[in-house]
């Protein structure tokens, strides 16, 4: 059974900080490119940020400078810090694993976490 995991998510203020943990069982981790996404009220759900296998990284542009992804194989665990929080980045934040397949792309979410940036 697949499980993604979120956890670290909270209410801060303007300009704090929050790290998100996702923690994977049941895949091969290592194989998974990663990512994170959030979804604010009465929003579309959007990429974040994104990290590959090889760990290649990538952000939406309103979060670059501020957010950082990264993976740690061994713990089966993907990050994102969040620095410098703003409003703006209150959401439900979800993890993603994705691979390819012959059909298309594998997926797994988490369940979500929320962060919510207010003063």
């Amino acid at each position: 059974q697949v499980q993604l995991v979120e956890s670290g998510g909270g209410s801060v203020q303007p300009g704090g900080s929050l790290r998100l943990s996702c923690a994977a069982s049941g895949i091969i981790f290592s194989i998974y490119a990663m990512a994170w996404y959030r979804q604010a009220p009465g929003k579309q759900r959007e990429l974040v940020a994104t990290i590959t296998v090889g760990g290649i990284t990538n952000y939406a542009d309103s979060v670059k400078g501020r957010f950082t992804i990264s993976r740690d194989n061994a713990k089966n665990t993907v990050y994102l810090q969040m620095n410098s929080l703003k409003p703006e980045d209150t959401a439900v934040y979800y993890c993603n694993a994705e691979r390819p397949i012959n059909v298309g792309y594998l997926k797994y979410w988490g369940q979500g976490t929320q962060v919510t940036v207010s003063s």
